[in-house]
């Protein structure tokens, strides 16, 4: 951008954006050469002087290009810009004071504040002012320029001038959450080009609260990326990733997130642009819905992986108090066709206070082959006279035992 002050000004300000070249490439229009046109299309792409050399048909360049224009800014990226003023008069000029502004929809961020003591006639001061974007949206970039003439009886003299461009979104964020019966969360992140060109994918980390731990499951068994070295992302493609956010161990931040913790944390990514302009967003925090566990909270624990047609299984129920009270519990036990529990069918459990957590053994044996539920379990606050059903507390997969 080069704006010029009104004649009677003794200086001029130039404003100019610093960003990289892009490469000429070739408009690639060919045929075989046993069509009609034969091998003319192929002779013009080779005296093409932006055409590689012997790659003619694969639309690789060998020029670079220098900015014809502003561009596009992308939310994430730095905005460098190269701030002049120079002296075309044929006066000494003192108390040069250069001032320049970004004005957002939300906020004035001073990018530069210099003073010069004086600026001789036919010479420049300059500055080179770097900002990283972080709001979408329209941007005015006030750029404001005060000196003093030294002719005698001169006033001091000034002027503003503003430069306005819109920040765009450079990626397109889409998340969907699954909520397993471990308590486990699995998130999965779409993550959409938007930009003008190709661009790679340097990180993609989800950075979660204190509640969980996470895992990437993008990686292989050697811990390698399995998008490859180099995550390459073209246009308007998308690219999943996939994470596991594990409760921590501490039961009292286990409750916390039982109780309706939405929060789970934030993406942070970073990428480079196909000249290696760095850019990096982060999302806001991700929302997830929350299940409804209401007083107590029942889970199997330590289920075997082969369960045999009749043929006791062995297991732990979890029960946990997620309310505010205490609570007087009664187990009690009911088989049916598929499974028939072995031992007491009433059981007394006692005081469970809020937080807490009780381990229960139980032993059934599967009257049934396949996958079957485990259910007939029923819980009684005895002091609220309060019932419980657990239709549904865990899925087993049942086989018939070789001989």
């Amino acid at each position: 951008m080069d704006v010029k002050p009104k004649s009677e000004q003794l200086l001029a300000l130039k404003v100019m954006r610093l960003t990289r070249p892009t490469i000429g490439m070739p408009i690639v229009v060919t045929c075989d050469s046993t069509d009609l046109p034969g091998n003319t299309l192929n002779n013009e792409l080779k005296n093409d002087c932006t055409a590689l050399q012997g790659m003619e048909c694969l639309a690789v360049g060998q020029f670079m290009v220098l900015p014809q224009s502003f561009g596009n800014i992308y939310l994430g990226e730095i905005f460098s810009s190269y701030l002049c003023v120079h002296n075309g008069s044929n006066q000494l000029v003192t108390n040069i004071h250069v001032k320049a502004d970004l004005q957002t929809s939300t906020q004035t961020i001073q990018l530069s504040n210099k003073n010069t003591d004086e600026l001789a006639p036919d010479n420049t001061m300059d500055e080179v002012i770097h900002h990283e974007v972080k709001e979408i949206g329209t941007h005015i970039l006030v750029c404001e320029v005060s000196y003093v003439p030294t002719t005698i009886g001169s006033t001091p003299q000034s002027f503003r001038k503003f430069f306005k461009f819109q920040v765009v979104k450079p990626l397109d964020v889409k998340t969907k959450f699954y909520n397993a019966e471990s308590d486990e969360i699995y998130v999965e992140a779409q993550i959409q080009n938007l930009t003008a060109g190709p661009i790679c994918l340097e990180k993609v980390d989800l950075e979660s609260l204190n509640l969980f731990v996470v895992s990437t499951l993008n990686v292989n068994d050697k811990q390698e990326s399995i998008f490859g070295k180099v995550n390459v992302l073209d246009p308007t493609c998308s690219r999943q990733y996939l994470y596991c956010l594990k409760p921590q161990s501490n039961l009292v931040q286990h409750l916390k997130l039982l109780h309706g913790e939405t929060s789970i944390g934030k993406l942070d990514i970073v990428w480079r642009s196909n000249m290696g302009e760095r850019g990096r967003l982060q999302t806001s925090q991700l929302q997830r819905m929350v299940s409804d566990y209401g007083d107590l909270r029942v889970t199997a624990k330590d289920v075997p992986s082969e369960v045999f047609l009749e043929e006791i299984l062995e297991f732990k129920c979890r029960i946990i108090n997620t309310s505010e009270r205490n609570m007087d519990l009664l187990m009690s036990l009911e088989s049916n066709s598929s499974i028939a529990y072995c031992g007491i069918s009433d059981i007394t459990l006692g005081t469970l206070k809020p937080g807490t957590f009780l381990d229960v053994p139980l032993r059934l044996i599967p009257l049934e082959c396949g996958l079957i539920m485990i259910s007939g379990l029923k819980l009684t606050d005895t002091f609220l006279k309060r019932v419980y059903d657990y239709e549904d507390l865990v899925q087993i997969f049942v086989v018939q035992k070789d001989e």
